[in-house]
């Protein structure tokens, strides 16, 4: 099988060196290209001293360039910056796997309130593939442009619109605690994540308002064929480098009980390669999960207030960016789905 030449456009953050990490192993993938503004024309190894045996140099990201030499092209890119690169990639019949946030909200108004500016390329909207493969396996299979998954979503998604779709806990009064290692935050240099403002401390931030709310509420309601579905969503940051762990906390329909919302786990991931469904009771470590592309799911049922309790685990940059979006190339290019990822 002749390899897939692939771009990594940005690839100098922490999503890009995940990208690397994983991608110079592929066996069906070639690395023909990386970029960075910042440090275009040096080698990779001066930048990630771990890859000091690769060939590969950091150029200037050119859309017209890359579409010579690449027919996937990751983007690992800021927020609002993805569309300046999937538009004309798209156009050039370059595969174009997103990490940003660019195009996975459906809604171009929602996409607005909660990015403060109107979306830059909504004709490309409704042709964008959800990024979790264990929900849009089959549509990503003819995806030109994918738009994968957030990671505190993904954390999220996976463990509850299982349960919305068998009708076992009520839509309204979702409540989601999620902690993220500071890796989270991206490869930037800011006080607020520098190692003494983050070690020994543990704190929320957006708890009104965050960025990823309207995905996360516009995916449940898909799961729970509802319109609409408004929960509360509450993130940490917590002195680890990498890591998700989420707890969600939700009403229970009449006659739910234990069994039956481990049932609806199992049931719906039987098969999938890259979901732990633990034994009921038992709950999700992120030391199970760091390093993987794995989201580890448990559950709890507490008689006395009605309410199942979910608890997953991911790794922020595997299965909640670069990981992920590995797997959905995998199927966009009809590899098995698990290469390079186990």
């Amino acid at each position: 099988m002749d390899k897939v030449r692939v771009a990594i456009v940005g690839a100098s953050g922490y999503s890009g060196e995940e990208l690397l990490r994983l991608l110079l192993r592929h066996p069906f993938c070639e690395v023909a290209c990386v970029t960075s503004r910042q440090y275009a024309g040096q080698p990779l190894g001066e930048v990630f001293p771990r890859f000091a045996d690769s060939p590969l140099r950091f150029s200037a990201p050119d859309a017209a360039e890359i579409a010579k030499i690449a027919s996937v092209a990751f983007l690992a890119l800021p927020h609002g910056l993805a569309h300046e690169f999937a538009a004309p990639l798209v156009k050039s019949g370059v595969k174009v796997i997103d990490i940003s946030a660019d195009f996975r909200l459906h809604n171009p108004a929602v996409y607005e309130a909660a990015y403060g500016a109107a979306h830059p390329a909504p004709e490309l909207l409704s042709e964008s593939v959800y990024g979790l493969p264990e929900r849009y396996r089959e549509a990503l299979r003819k995806a030109r442009l994918v738009a994968c998954a957030g990671c505190y979503p993904t954390s999220i998604i996976l463990a509850v619109a299982p349960l919305l779709a068998a009708k076992l806990v009520d839509p309204s009064g979702i409540i989601a605690s999620s902690m993220s290692g500071v890796s989270g935050a991206g490869r930037k240099v800011d006080l607020a994540y520098i190692f003494p403002e983050c070690n020994e401390s543990v704190r929320p931030y957006s708890v009104t308002g965050h960025r990823h709310l309207p995905e996360i509420e516009q995916e449940l309601a898909a799961a729970g064929g509802l319109d609409q579905i408004v929960i509360n969503f509450i993130p940490h940051l917590i002195p680890v480098n990498r890591g998700i762990h989420s707890t969600i906390v939700l009403e229970a329909c009449a006659g739910t009980t234990l069994d039956t919302v481990a049932g609806a786990l199992r049931q719906a991931y039987a098969g999938e390669p890259f979901v732990r469904v633990l034994g009921a009771g038992k709950l999700a470590d992120t030391k199970h999960v760091t390093m993987t592309n794995m989201c580890e799911i448990g559950c709890a049922f507490d008689k006395r207030t009605g309410r199942v309790i979910l608890s997953s685990a991911i790794d922020n940059l595997t299965k909640g960016a670069s990981g992920q979006a590995i797997q959905c190339c995998n199927i966009v290019c009809g590899f098995p789905e698990t290469t390079g990822l186990l």
